[in-house]
């Protein structure tokens, strides 16, 4: 099967859409498919000629920075370029992993190929909208509104979680939706180098750590986890929080652990790189998150294959696989997170667990990830009907009112709507 996976999200970028994406994409080589990967330009990265060099699989589109997350771009140009690699590359199927650019420019590529579309909706964009023009471009409430554009007429849909296929039961998506969650795979043997990290960061050996790992941005609500830390701190007097990652929320949490007098005990690391990411969570002893707008949450299994417990708000998916406190704790308030945290760093024995780790990571593994999506993929495939071909010369209302509803108000280059907004009709002018 050749099959093209379309997202604005793709490493060196680091996210949980880029890490489901190139887990997918794996799998489903190892399968013996061809995965294709339609992603944006980033500077750090040389564009390279189509299938030649370390990118041959990759095909990346001219982007510029999006309104609101500066790290994350969007694509506004190349969508007749895309229609006529994915034809070139015979596509048996298009998988959205975005609703922004990528994603419309996969629904008109599988639209103008005949071929079945499927997408996966990786975020819960109601705990987002603030990022955008501080909220007042995109309500909440309106988020239904276009997800549902976005949705209407596709294939299938994939929800990594019942949190995700309740929600757009909720907005009224109609298509077939299994729930599949992302599939985690874990190098063997990896290397840990906790005991340098923390020489590095200026931690002794045995002084505790919590760890947040992850995008440091405002939905996480980390600055929560930062006022509970006094608690903590009273019975473990030289507790430290290490914050590793970045995002639009690291400047104003540095000022907010300054404010309550907590500089010495928070250490905001920055980016790690990829390959350091396990002996970060082997360098904790344990991993907390306050955030609530997870729709999955793979940090927390990276904890559990470090061989480290976590603290989590509720979460549908962590509560089928926290079947014991050697495992995590979900907690419901601030109250009960103080505890929880203080509860594993009390308990060095917390850490010798890894009978319980395996059973969980087996449940949770790349291959099934894999498998299931594939067995979807047939299922769409052998029940799709291809539309006429009068259906196709021009962009379907659902695609026009999905760009007039998010697209078209974004603040980007008039050109750039101009492109987007017209659909095919704008981009075969420019042949």
């Amino acid at each position: 099967m050749n099959i093209g996976l379309f997202t604005d999200t793709y490493f060196p970028q680091v996210s949980g859409v880029s890490t489901s994406t190139q887990i997918l994409a794996q799998q489903l080589e190892a399968q013996g498919n061809n995965v294709y990967i339609f992603t944006t330009t980033d500077p750090k990265v040389k564009r390279s000629q189509y299938g030649r060099g370390p990118e041959k699989n990759i095909y990346r589109f001219s982007s510029i920075p999006y309104t609101g997350f500066k790290d994350r771009r969007i694509t506004f140009r190349g969508f007749f370029e895309a229609i006529e690699i994915a034809r070139t590359l015979r596509l048996d199927i298009v998988h959205t992993q975005t609703e922004f650019s990528l994603g419309l420019m996969g629904r008109i590529t599988a639209r103008e190929l005949k071929i079945p579309l499927v997408h996966t909706y990786h975020t819960m964009y109601q705990d987002y909208t603030h990022y955008v023009m501080n909220g007042r471009l995109i309500k909440a409430g309106g988020v239904e509104v276009i997800i549902r554009a976005f949705l209407k007429s596709v294939n299938g849909v994939i929800a990594p979680s019942q949190r995700v296929y309740d929600t757009l039961r909720g907005y009224g998506v109609s298509a077939p939706m299994p729930i599949i969650p992302t599939g985690v795979s874990f190098p063997k043997n990896q290397l840990d180098r906790s005991a340098e990290l923390r020489k590095e960061l200026g931690i002794r050996p045995k002084q505790p750590v919590i760890l947040s790992l992850g995008r440091v941005a405002f939905e996480k609500n980390l600055e929560e986890l930062i006022n509970i830390l006094p608690d903590v701190i009273d019975r473990f007097h030289n507790v430290i929080l290490v914050v590793a990652g970045d995002g639009p929320a690291r400047e104003e949490l540095t000022e907010h652990a300054k404010a309550l007098g907590l500089a010495k005990h928070v250490k905001f690391v920055g980016m790690v790189d990829h390959k350091n990411v396990y002996s970060y969570y082997r360098m904790a002893d344990v991993f907390a998150s306050p955030s609530t707008s997870e729709s999955q949450g793979l940090t927390f299994i990276e904890a559990v294959n470090a061989n480290r417990p976590f603290v989590a708000m509720p979460n549908l998916y962590l509560q089928q696989i926290t079947k014991s406190k050697m495992i995590g704790t979900i907690v419901e308030n601030n109250e009960e997170m103080a505890q929880a945290i203080e509860y594993y760093l009390a308990d060095a024995k917390n850490k010798n667990k890894d009978h319980d780790c395996q059973e969980v990571l087996r449940e949770v593994g790349a291959e099934k990830f894999g498998e299931d999506v594939l067995h979807f993929y047939t299922q769409v495939i052998t029940e799709y009907r291809p539309p006429h071909a009068k259906d196709t010369d021009e962009p379907t209302d659902d695609e026009i009112g999905y760009a007039r509803q998010l697209l078209g108000r974004l603040p980007l280059p008039k050109v750039a709507k101009r492109r987007i907004l017209k659909g095919k009709k704008e981009v075969d002018s420019n042949k």
